[in-house]
């Protein structure tokens, strides 16, 4: 099937419809159900959407993403249709409204397909902790796809559809883009509206595209982004012509020192980098190393906030307010309790009763008021890089992707994110592009970080890197 918007709109100028383009993602999502990457398909409601789109079309008056199929990572609102965030606590629940930023691609004519499997409520760097069972990576079946948006990742490399959302806390995106060969973006904090999207730690949550092409993600981040009354979270920033590259000046581009030192990191990810540095070097771009020594701390500090806002954010799913409740349940007290441990898998409990302690009376300033102190110390020595530099060059994840069930460690699996945290501390732009290849075969991510609100810039280098590359 088509992998990019671009083809979709080659096939539609040749004759073809948006309905037998939406009926073809169909078919391969059916021939490619072992996957595991779709919870669910909307089949009726994408076609009904498809007909429609047909329509004005003929009429000329469609949208800008007429014809795009996409898939809404399992935590995302649509109303009418059912949402899980991947776990039993939800299951079953249908939504009564839609996310800004699905509307706001239905507005443009998108046709939305499914929804998809991912880590239950994006706790996971595996996709391994959904309550509906592992997704497995198209590439290699055996293999993670990385998580925890891991079905959103698999859906767009293996061509299910032309491109999904997920949402990105400490690499959700950029990792499982990395594991995958895809594009993967995670747009500063404030960018993008959260109005919609079933949180899990409020002040690092970000939507954001996973797609086969630069300029699709660029394309659906202009269409996306902007304010919204339903979250003041968002910045009033202009939105900026980010589909449309311009061609870039000489650079100045940091290079984390520390990053390249990372125990466990692969050799070949760690040549990749230096092949990276050599040839903008000889552009003519100037790129130095830069020292970070905070590197060992942003992972335990990025787990202190993280499950302390899970904590409080989970605590609405207690078999009362909402979420699944305990038949053998008696009484509001073994309600709570129940329901809860029926209802949450091991992880998410893992990370509430970790939270839950962080907040805890006599522990609260030793690791929630030190985190948030360390969190400043990062974010300042970050705008302090970017003051100096253009843009942050660093790997995505430390190796290619690993097999399924091979990391038993919890503490192993949450330094797959040391790479990708970094940005979800600061709040900066950062996107995964897929310009490295292991001698195993697979896939890795080269990761560029950003200003803040420096999309534009951020895209445009981008484009010339993977041209270098």
């Amino acid at each position: 099937m088509y992998k990019t918007f671009a083809e979709v709109k080659t096939a539609l100028a040749s004759g073809s419809t948006v309905l037998e383009i939406v009926e073809g993602y169909l078919n391969a999502i059916q021939q490619h159900s072992d996957l595991n990457a779709f919870l669910e398909v909307f089949e009726s409601s994408a076609k009904d959407k498809a007909i429609e789109v047909d329509a004005k079309r003929k009429a000329g008056n469609a949208g800008r993403l007429a014809g795009m199929v996409i898939g809404l990572k399992d935590n995302l609102c649509y109303a009418g249709h059912k949402v899980s965030a991947s776990s039993k606590i939800l299951e079953g629940f249908e939504s009564l409204y839609t996310a800004t930023v699905v509307q706001r691609l239905l507005d443009e004519d998108a046709v939305i397909i499914g929804r998809l499997n991912c880590d239950e409520f994006a706790m996971g760097s595996s996709n391994e902790n959904s309550a509906f069972g592992p997704v497995k990576n198209n590439l290699n079946k055996n293999l993670v796809p990385g998580g925890s948006s891991g079905g959103s990742a698999v859906a767009v490399s293996a061509g299910l559809c032309t491109a999904t959302l997920g949402s990105d806390t400490g690499g959700s995106i950029r990792q499982p883009a990395s594991f995958t060969g895809t594009y993967g973006l995670k747009p500063s904090y404030g960018r993008i509206s959260r109005y919609g999207l079933i949180a899990y730690a409020s002040s690092f949550d970000q939507i954001g595209p996973f797609t086969n092409s630069l300029e699709d993600s660029a394309l659906l981040l202009e269409v996306m982004a902007g304010e919204d009354d339903f979250d003041s979270t968002v910045s009033s920033k202009p939105v900026l012509d980010y589909a449309s590259f311009e061609t870039i000046q000489s650079k100045k581009i940091a290079v984390i020192q520390e990053s390249l030192n990372t125990e466990g990191i692969d050799p070949e990810v760690v040549a990749k980098m230096e092949d990276t540095i050599a040839k903008l070097k000889a552009e003519g771009h100037t790129v130095e190393f830069v020292s970070f020594p905070y590197l060992e701390y942003m992972v335990p500090t990025y787990y202190v906030l993280t499950t302390a806002e899970a904590s409080s954010n989970l605590s609405r799913f207690d078999g009362v307010h909402f979420g699944h409740r305990s038949a053998s349940a008696v009484g509001v007290e073994q309600t709570y309790k129940k329901s809860r441990s029926e209802g949450f898998g091991p992880e998410v409990q893992r990370r509430i009763m970790a939270g839950t302690f962080v907040l805890s009376h006599g522990y609260y300033d030793a690791y929630y008021t030190k985190g948030q102190k360390v969190r400043r110390v990062l974010k300042n020595r970050t705008e302090e890089i970017l003051s100096q530099y253009d843009l942050i060059l660093l790997p995505t994840t430390p190796s290619t992707a690993f097999e399924l069930n091979a990391v038993k460690d919890p503490i192993q699996m949450y330094l797959q994110d040391i790479f990708t945290v970094h940005a979800n501390l600061t709040g900066h732009p950062a996107i995964s592009l897929p310009l490295g290849k292991h001698s195993n075969g697979l896939p890795f991510g080269i990761q560029v970080m950003g200003k803040n609100f420096g999309e534009k810039e951020l895209f445009n280098f981008s484009s010339y890197l993977e041209k270098l590359a």
